[in-house]
């Protein structure tokens, strides 16, 4: 990746008590919808980095990460600190092949996350290309709790705009939230109930899946859509599975 370049911070916004968003002005190089960068700070004389998606569109300024807090972190511990103002380093130059640019057209685009995986997806939903390449577009949210059903006036936003080409599903798997289905994601493609409440069937004659978050999610959402027909897509051998694992 590319050199480093001092950021500042814009703002903190707190969601819950493990979950924050930074936004940062820093002059990055030109990325697509999808990529990550990485953040970093100096403490006690050596630069702490760790990645992180853009919740950002590229077009969009300030740049905005999404992240949770892990106990003991050395750079999440410090990061929930950061005040109007202050410094925080930026790779100039993102990373990652978990783009539309490598997916196949489809008639149906799934987006499925965990977490603060959500990000990654908003920044790709900010983009014209998901809407001008898929009739429809189904964003997945798994959470454990309803306090983690983040950025929920984006989503609201992206829906005003889209109309009935975009279906968002909530899912919470330690509590009945309302508005959301109880359990995981795999629970939810077993029994039916994900493809009922998106209005529309998940499988290989329409669908094109992006898989990102919970490293076991990931895996074992793979294997119920590859027992459906469905194949990992690959540069030389398109298919209709897409994933990155994320801990954000």
């Amino acid at each position: 990746m590319g050199k480093w370049v001092e950021g500042r911070v814009i703002a903190r916004h707190h969601w819950t008590a493990e979950l924050f968003s930074l936004r940062v002005d820093a002059p990055v190089e030109t990325y697509q919808a999808g990529q990550f960068t990485r953040l970093a700070l100096d403490i006690d004389g050596e630069r702490v980095a760790r990645p992180y998606s853009y919740v950002n569109a590229p077009h969009e300024r300030p740049l905005e990460f999404y992240f949770i807090t892990v106990p003991d972190g050395p750079l999440t511990s410090r990061m929930v600190e950061l005040d109007e103002g202050d410094r925080i380093w930026v790779q100039s130059r993102a990373a990652g092949l978990f783009t539309l640019e490598w997916l196949p057209d489809g008639e149906d685009l799934w987006l499925l996350s965990t977490g603060t995986a959500l990000g990654v997806f908003l920044a790709i939903l900010k983009t014209e290309e998901p809407w001008n390449r898929y009739r429809r577009v189904v964003l997945v949210h798994g959470v454990r709790t309803g306090a983690e059903l983040t950025y929920r006036d984006t989503i609201a936003e992206l829906q005003d705009r889209h109309g009935e080409q975009f279906r968002t599903v909530s899912l919470v798997s330690r509590e009945d939230h309302s508005g959301a289905l109880r359990g995981r994601i795999t629970h939810a493609i077993e029994d039916g109930r994900l493809e009922q409440a998106a209005g529309l069937q998940l499988g290989p004659e329409t669908s094109q899946v992006m898989l990102c978050g919970n490293p076991d999610m990931v895996s074992d959402t793979t294997a119920l859509l590859e027992a459906r027909g469905m194949k990992r897509n690959r540069r030389k051998e398109p298919g209709h599975i897409t994933t990155e694992k994320y801990w954000g």
